[in-house]
């Protein structure tokens, strides 16, 4: 089998960031000093380079040295101590509040995965596959996301199944729903407009309407 050298077109920092949290996660968990097959380091470039383009994971862990079952629990472990620095939905709203954000997006996207077995039955009385999204025409995943008016990603939700509609997401309690139930204002449609819930300024309080009042 022959090896060749590509580009991992990621910023160093995040490399680094990525490679901190694995330490002090074997710090926590109690591995001893070369007991890994990768240090922390290259397995957080190992993680990266799958997160940036998603290659044959046999393939990617050939290429560092490591087989198969290694290589996917490397992977889900440097998943596991990313998702674990992740904001909650009620974190995320909070400090669009504090940082005075106008507006947020709510937006869904379908991830590709493998197939499922899970079974579901369809509204019209049919059982199909569970993970298998009609939109995308593929098994998938569903999965809501909260960006700043920017565009930069703020809160994700937990994956939900493709056949999910995406305002069924957005409704969801562990996908969005929390915006749904008073923390914000969804607007349904492709790309939801959402306000963050904070009291209005007094100053912006609109005054009361008196009767035979006409506004053109």
């Amino acid at each position: 089998m022959l090896s060749y050298r590509v580009i991992l077109d990621v910023p160093l920092p995040l490399a680094v960031f990525v490679s901190e949290l694995l330490a002090a996660h074997r710090r926590e968990i109690g591995t001893r000093d070369g007991t890994r097959a990768l240090t922390c380091w290259k397995q957080a470039v190992f993680a990266l380079a799958w997160f940036r383009d998603r290659p044959d994971i046999r393939r990617l862990g050939a290429g560092f040295g490591i087989s198969q079952a290694t290589a996917y629990r490397y992977k889900d472990e440097a998943v596991e101590v990313l998702a674990a620095k992740a904001p909650t939905l009620r974190e995320a709203l909070d400090k669009a509040v504090e940082q005075g954000r106008p507006y947020l997006i709510l937006d869904g996207t379908l991830i590709s995965s493998d197939r499922c077995a899970d079974k579901k039955t369809s509204r019209k009385g049919k059982e199909i596959d569970k993970w298998y999204s009609g939109k995308a025409h593929e098994p998938a995943g569903n999965v809501q996301a909260l960006a700043a008016p920017g565009g930069v990603p703020l809160w994700v939700s937990d994956v939900l199944p493709g056949s999910t509609h995406d305002l069924t997401a957005a409704r969801d309690p562990g996908a969005g729903g929390e915006i749904a139930g008073g923390r914000g204002r969804v607007d349904p449609g492709g790309g939801s407009a959402v306000q963050p819930a904070a009291p209005p300024h007094p100053a912006h309080r609109r005054p009361p309407v008196q009767p035979g009042t006409v506004r053109r």
